[in-house]
């Protein structure tokens, strides 16, 4: 099909198309599970039963009249980009933001790629020597994002189609409390939707990075544990407690030298993942925790939050 002629019928820049062309090129997608396997799989990536519904409803049926060739080419080429990269622990978009406001081909498309590359990362774990259990509690933030996405009104998928791919191809690991991403010389932190930020449950799950990294890709070096958030960001003690989790996280860090980041404005990012919304007005939102009157606070003072990255050694 002609690029230009893709964008226009998806309603999206061509440079989008040509990126996925440029990167997928003629490289090998992976067809997606059985549509009858479809619903036990999705609920071992803790999908929900509401957006099973949509995901089912809106499946790539050889016959559907949902699936345009531009979203089919669209599918097809995100899975190849995803999969060339198999193995890369960098971020990386698998495509455009669509307009998902236009039925379920359209807001899941990027669900259904996952899906077509669960096989292909599941044997990507094997090489190594992962078990199962693992590949599956990592595979599953897929069903939480797509919860906290409903819950932002599609507020939230932008961030998450990105972020999603870093599973599929093998970048990063859920070991307990933290997910834990493969880098360069450090083992960058991200912090799940599981709980709460306890120091005991922090130390356990560097404790099994510890042991998994060296196991199961000894070709890699790690020297430190890295992470970049609001989380860290010194401000916060302004308002929290000494001894709460959020503190005692940030006492493990030696911060880097603040820059401003590019692409990232913490403000947004302390309203995502504190309150799971973006558009409600600071008056309208909820202030039943510290955390959540710290942020409404410091942000109706005319202030900002600070997006700071920091590291401790193995």
């Amino acid at each position: 099909m002609d690029l230009d002629d893709i964008a226009a019928r998806l309603g999206i820049p061509v440079e989008d198309v040509d990126r996925v062309h440029r990167l997928a090129g003629d490289l090998p997608s992976a067809p997606l599970p059985a549509k009858a396997d479809a619903p036990a799989i999705l609920a071992r990536l803790a999908v929900r039963p509401d957006d099973t519904a949509e995901i089912m409803a809106g499946w790539p049926d050889p016959d559907s009249p949902l699936w345009t060739p531009e979203l089919r080419w669209l599918l097809d080429r995100s899975i190849a980009l995803v999969r060339a990269d198999l193995g890369g622990y960098d971020w990386l978009p698998p495509g455009p933001e669509l307009p998902r406001e236009r039925g379920p081909a359209w807001r899941h498309l990027y669900v259904y790629a996952y899906l077509a590359l669960v096989d292909v990362v599941r044997g990507y774990h094997r090489a190594h020597g992962i078990a199962d259990a693992v590949s599956w509690v990592t595979l599953a933030d897929l069903g939480r994002n797509l919860a906290i996405d409903r819950r932002m009104h599609g507020e939230g998928w932008p961030v998450m189609q990105a972020w999603l791919t870093l599973h599929a191809r093998g970048g990063v690991y859920e070991l307990g409390r933290l997910q834990h991403q493969r880098g360069d010389d450090a083992i960058g932190l991200h912090i799940p939707e599981t709980g709460p930020l306890t120091p005991e449950a922090i130390e356990a799950s560097l404790d099994e990075a510890r042991a998994f990294f060296p196991r199961h890709f000894p070709d890699e070096r790690y020297t430190s544990f890295s992470c970049g958030s609001w989380l860290l960001d010194p401000q916060l003690l302004e308002y929290l407690p000494e001894d709460s989790n959020i503190a005692r996280f940030q006492r493990r860090f030696e911060l880097e030298p603040y820059e401003e980041p590019e692409g990232i404005d913490a403000d947004v990012e302390v309203l995502r993942f504190v309150f799971r919304t973006l558009t409600t007005p600071l008056d309208q939102l909820p202030r039943r925790t510290v955390l959540q009157r710290a942020v409404v606070d410091h942000l109706k003072a005319g202030r900002h939050w600070r997006w700071r990255r920091g590291h401790f050694p193995i």
